[in-house]
């Protein structure tokens, strides 16, 4: 009953306003080094709530209903970024099986089996074998899961706004302070992603290496927008007309520059990281997205019309 009547919230509050949700991973079991990654069951309920109490579409379908009037009320759409190979195998058969629209956002550097700089930092403190680690000559000592992920985001943190060899570099160091070898990939390489596409499926671009767009001279930034579209091109034998950029807070990680590019790219869409619904007069290069991370369908309803509802 609860649900109906926030469905019904959602329809006055909601006219003309689209929703767009971001994932990165779905994961099997809850994983303790990335607690606020939906688990398989998690996301299962979120798209069986979608398809009962919302209108999911396609975010190519969404952005022109948006512009000619048309959206639909509840209208919803479902993102993932980066890439991972859990996506197509754990979030996939989800997808199908309620026929939920999706655009998978890709960063290209990482489909040929390197995994994102993130996870590899997140593996060095997951080792379980490690009660300590050296970082740039300091020894850093290792407890339960919380308190690794908690010394794992905060280098995160740390790195993220680093040049992108820097960060690499920086990684590397690490790996080789502490013996440490690489992770299996956790990234889909282009048969993967070609699978996907087959799917119905909408694969869209993320930059080659995922760096903070703003931070990088223009002719970078131009490189990054335009061979990440080129590669996937390449390998999908399909255009690409959707953008995400990386991080993707506005002012912070893309300014007018940016944009600019991946307009001059021939992008059609591309998505931001601030939250707050999406109406006509939104630029369809600047479509806001967020994440409702409460753990019962009431409250992930709930914080879908608080979204609506913020300007």
């Amino acid at each position: 009953m609860l649900n109906r009547l926030l469905e019904m919230l959602g329809n006055v509050v909601g006219n003309g306003k689209l929703s767009i949700l971001i994932y990165h991973q779905v994961v099997e079991q809850r994983d303790s080094m990335r607690p606020t990654e939906p688990t398989s069951a998690t996301f299962e309920w979120h798209m069986r709530l979608i398809r009962a109490h919302y209108n999911p579409l396609a975010l190519s379908q969404a952005v022109s209903a948006l512009k000619n009037g048309t959206l639909p009320n509840n209208a919803i759409c479902v993102t993932f970024d980066d890439g991972y190979l859990n996506n197509l195998t754990v979030a996939g058969p989800i997808l199908h099986k309620y026929q939920i629209p999706a655009t998978v956002y890709i960063a290209t550097g990482f489909s040929n089996g390197q995994n994102m700089w993130n996870d590899q930092i997140i593996h060095l403190f997951a080792d379980t074998s490690k009660e300590k680690l050296s970082l740039e000559g300091r020894e850093v000592t290792l407890g339960r899961w919380h308190q690794r992920s908690e010394l794992a985001n905060q280098w995160l943190q740390k790195l993220k706004y680093l040049p992108v060899d820097e960060r690499q570099s920086k990684v590397g160091e690490f790996y080789l302070e502490n013996g440490m070898g690489q992770q299996r990939s956790l990234m889909m390489n282009p048969d993967q992603l070609r699978e996907l596409a087959d799917l119905d499926i909408t694969i869209g671009a993320h930059t080659v290496n995922h760096p903070i767009l703003k931070t990088l001279p223009e002719d970078e930034q131009r490189a990054e927008i335009n061979d990440c579209k080129a590669d996937l091109e390449s390998w999908l034998d399909r255009p690409v007309e959707h953008f995400a950029y990386p991080n993707g807070i506005i002012g912070k990680d893309l300014d007018q520059t940016t944009i600019d590019l991946v307009k001059e790219a021939g992008f059609k869409t591309a998505v931001v990281t601030d939250w707050g619904p999406c109406s006509k007069s939104t630029s369809p290069w600047l479509l806001n997205r967020f994440t409702p991370w409460d753990k019962s369908p009431s409250r992930f309803q709930l914080r879908l019309l608080k979204n609506m509802l913020s300007s």
